[in-house]
C-alpha cells in the first residue's frame, strides 16, 4: 500500500527515530534533563509555528512593499517596482534557503525536518505575499480597489452598502465577503462611502493569505514538501486579487474533503465524543466556507457525494456504520445550520438568477480545461485561442499532467486524496458538459467555464500525488531489491541524508518558480488604459477621488470620478445570452441573434 499521508506529519520518518533508538535521525537527549523530550516534540508546537511563520511571511512581505516608491501609471515605474519586489524576495528568501541547505548537509536529520517544515511554510506565504505586494505597488497613491467603481468590484461595494443600509442578503450571492466589507467599512472608514476603501484593504489582505491557507490545508494530508508542491503552483496560478475570496475556497475545499472522507472511513476506531467534536468542527468550517463562496460546492458535490457512498464503512460492522453516520450527520447538521441563510435564499430565489453572460471561455472547445480567459481577453478570439498543441491539440504540459494522473490512478488509488481528486474531476467534467450542452436550448451559461479551474486543480493534485506514489514505490522497491544480503534493517540503499539533500534542492527550485510565477501574476494587474487588458482594473482605481474629494497622486485624468453610493439591485433578465467581447457585426455568427442596440 502506498501511504501518501503519514500518520505523524513532519516526523522523522522511521519508527526508530520516533522512539529515539540510536539512529542518525534520533534527537540527542539533553544531559541537563535526562529523559526529557524537547519542547518542540509537543504535537501543537510545530504546526502552530508553521501557521504563524507562513502568515507572518505573507503579511510582512506585503507591508514591506509599501516602501516601494514608483509611479505605477508608467511602464518604467512598473518594471522598477517588479524588480524591487524580486530584490526584496531574494533578500528574504536566500537566507531561508541557505539555512535549509545547511541543515540538509550539516545538521541532524531531526533538526533538518523541523527547519524544512518552517521553510516550506515561509515559502508558501512568500509566494502570495509577492502577489499582494504587487497589488500594493499597482494601487500606490489610491485608496480605491482594483476595478474602481466598475465591474464586479462595484457590485461587491453595492452589496456592502446594502448591508450598511440595513438591507438583507443580496440575492443568492454568498454574503460572507460583502458582510465583512461592510463591517470593515464601518469600523475603519465611517460606514457608507467607505466600502470601496474597505475592498481595497481586503483585496490585499486576503490575497496575501491564499498561500498560507492552501499550504496549511494540504498539511492535513501531506508532508511539507508535497504540500508545498501543490500549494504554491496552485495559489499563484489561480489567485484572483480582484476577488481573492473565491479561489481560496476551492484551494482549501478539496484537501478538507479528502481529510473528512478519510476520517469517515476510520470512524469505527474513534469514540462518539471525538466523532461529534470532529464532525461539528469540520461542519463549522464547511459552513463558513459556503458563506464565503459557495460556487465550488456545486462542482465538487457530484463526485464527492458519490465517493462518500463508496467509502462509507458498509462492511465493517454495525458499530462502525453507526459511528460513521454520526460523524457525517454532525458535519451536515452543523454546516446546514451555519449555511442556512444562503441555502434558504438559493431555494427561494435560485431560479430567478440564471447566468446568461458569455465571454471568450464560453466560445472555445469545452474539452479545453488547461487555460482560461475572462472578458478582458485582449486580442484573443475563439479562432486563435487556445493555441493547438503538438499531439491532437494537446500541449506538452497537458501530456505531463495526464501522465501524472496515470501514475496516481495506477499506483496511489488507495489514497483517499487520490480518490477525492479523481471523483471531483469526473463530477465537475460531467457537470461542465451538461450545462454546456444545454446552453443553446436554455439560453443560459450557468457559470460552466468556472469548472476549468477546479478540473485543472484536480489534474495538478493527481499529478503531484502520482509523482509522490512513484517516489515512494520506487524507493521501497530499491530498498527491498538492492540491499545486500545479510545487511540489517538499518542499512539503507538510499541514505536518508541524500534523500533530504535532494528534497532541499527541489524546494529551492520550487521557491524560484514561486517568485517567477508571482511576478507573472502581478504584471497582469499593472495599470493600463486598455479596456481589453486586466490592467484596466488598477487604472480605474487611480481614476476615483479619495475620501477628501481630491484625485489620487498618480491620477491619469484631470476630472476624477466622485465616490458613488449605490445599493445592490438584481439585474433584469431578458431570457437571452449576452455575448461579451464580440463585435456587434459578429453576434449572429457567435450568439445566433442580432446584437442589441447601443453596443
Amino acid at each position: 500500500m502506498t501511504e501518501l499521508a503519514p500518520g505523524a506529519a513532519g516526523a522523522s520518518g522511521t519508527a526508530s527515530s520516533r522512539t529515539g533508538t540510536g539512529t542518525a535521525d534520533a534527537e540527542p537527549v539533553s544531559s541537563t534533563s535526562p529523559g526529557r523530550r524537547p519542547w518542540t516534540s509537543r504535537r501543537w508546537v510545530l504546526p502552530l509555528a508553521e501557521a504563524v511563520v507562513s502568515v507572518v511571511m505573507a503579511l510582512g512581505y506585503t507591508l514591506l512593499c509599501k516602501h516601494i516608491s514608483v509611479n505605477p501609471l508608467n511602464r518604467i515605474g512598473q518594471v522598477s517596482g517588479l524588480a524591487k519586489m524580486q530584490q526584496y524576495a531574494a533578500i528574504i528568501g536566500l537566507p531561508v534557503l541557505a539555512l535549509l541547505l545547511y541543515t540538509a548537509y550539516r545538521s541532524t536529520l531531526r533538526h533538518h525536518q523541523q527547519v524544512k517544515r518552517l521553510v516550506c511554510a515561509a515559502l508558501a506565504g512568500l509566494a502570495t505575499g509577492i502577489v499582494a505586494g504587487g497589488i500594493v505597488v499597482a494601487l500606490r497613491g489610491t485608496p480605491s480597489p482594483l476595478g474602481g467603481q466598475e465591474g464586479d468590484p462595484s457590485v461587491l461595494v453595492e452589496m456592502a452598502n446594502s448591508f450598511l443600509h440595513g438591507e438583507r442578503m443580496s440575492g443568492i450571492y454568498p454574503p460572507g465577503f460583502p458582510a465583512l466589507m461592510a463591517l470593515w467599512a464601518k469600523v475603519r472608514y465611517g460606514g457608507l462611502g467607505g466600502a470601496g476603501f474597505a475592498l481595497h484593504d481586503m483585496q490585499i489582505f486576503f490575497t496575501a493569505l491564499v498561500g498560507p491557507m492552501a499550504y496549511l490545508s494540504w498539511r492535513l494530508l501531506l508532508r511539507p514538501f508535497w504540500a508545498l508542491l501543490i500549494a504554491v503552483p496552485a495559489s499563484v496560478l489561480f489567485i484572483d486579487p480582484i476577488r481573492p475570496y473565491s479561489h481560496v475556497v476551492m484551494l482549501v475545499l478539496l484537501p478538507l474533503l479528502g481529510y473528512c472522507l478519510r476520517e469517515m472511513s476510520r470512524a469505527g476506531g474513534r469514540s462518539v465524543k471525538s466523532l461529534l467534536l470532529r464532525g461539528a468542527g469540520f461542519g463549522l468550517i464547511f459552513g463558513l466556507l459556503f458563506l464565503w463562496y459557495s460556487g465550488w460546492y456545486v462542482w465538487a458535490a457530484p463526485g464527492a457525494g458519490l465517493l462518500a457512498l463508496f467509502v462509507f464503512p458498509w462492511r465493517k460492522g454495525g458499530a462502525a456504520r453507526k459511528r460513521a453516520a454520526l460523524y457525517v450527520g454532525s458535519i451536515l447538521v452543523t454546516a446546514g445550520v451555519v449555511g442556512a441563510p444562503l441555502i434558504y435564499q438559493m431555494a427561494r430565489l435560485g431560479s430567478q438568477h440564471p447566468d446568461r453572460y458569455a465571454y471568450l471561455s464560453v466560445y472555445v472547445d469545452p474539452a479545453y480545461v488547461l487555460g482560461w480567459s475572462s472578458d478582458r481577453s485582449g486580442g484573443l478570439t475563439y479562432q486563435n485561442w487556445p493555441v493547438a498543441g503538438e499531439m491532437a491539440g494537446q500541449t506538452g504540459v497537458s501530456l505531463l499532467l495526464l501522465f501524472g494522473v496515470a501514475l496516481a490512478m495506477g499506483l496511489g488509488l488507495r489514497s483517499m486524496m487520490v480518490r477525492t481528486a479523481a471523483a471531483t474531476l469526473a463530477g465537475a467534467w460531467l457537470a461542465r458538459m451538461w450545462f454546456a450542452s444545454h446552453m443553446a436550448h436554455d439560453k443560459a451559461v450557468q457559470l460552466f467555464p468556472r469548472t476549468t479551474w477546479i478540473i485543472m486543480y484536480c489534474l495538478m493534485i493527481l499529478a503531484v500525488l502520482g509523482l509522490m506514489s512513484t517516489v515512494q514505490r520506487g524507493s521501497g522497491w530499491a530498498e527491498r531489491s538492492l540491499r545486500p544480503s545479510g545487511e540489517g534493517a538499518s542499512a539503507r540503499v538510499l541514505p536518508r541524508r541524500v534523500v533530504q539533500q535532494v528534497s532541499a534542492g527541489m524546494i529551492c527550485a520550487l521557491a524560484l518558480f514561486g517568485t517567477m510565477g508571482a511576478s507573472w501574476s502581478i504584471n497582469r494587474y499593472m495599470p493600463s488604459p486598455d479596456n481589453s487588458q486586466m490592467g484596466i482594473d488598477a487604472y480605474r482605481a487611480h481614476s476615483v477621488k479619495k475620501a477628501n474629494g481630491t484625485c489620487p497622486r498618480y491620477a491619469p485624468v484631470k476630472n476624477c470620478a466622485d465616490i458613488n453610493i449605490r445599493f445592490w439591485k438584481p439585474n433584469g433578465d431578458d431570457g437571452k445570452i449576452w455575448c461579451g467581447g464580440v463585435p456587434p457585426v459578429n453576434w449572429p455568427a457567435v450568439c445566433g441573434r442580432k446584437a442589441p442596440p447601443g453596443i
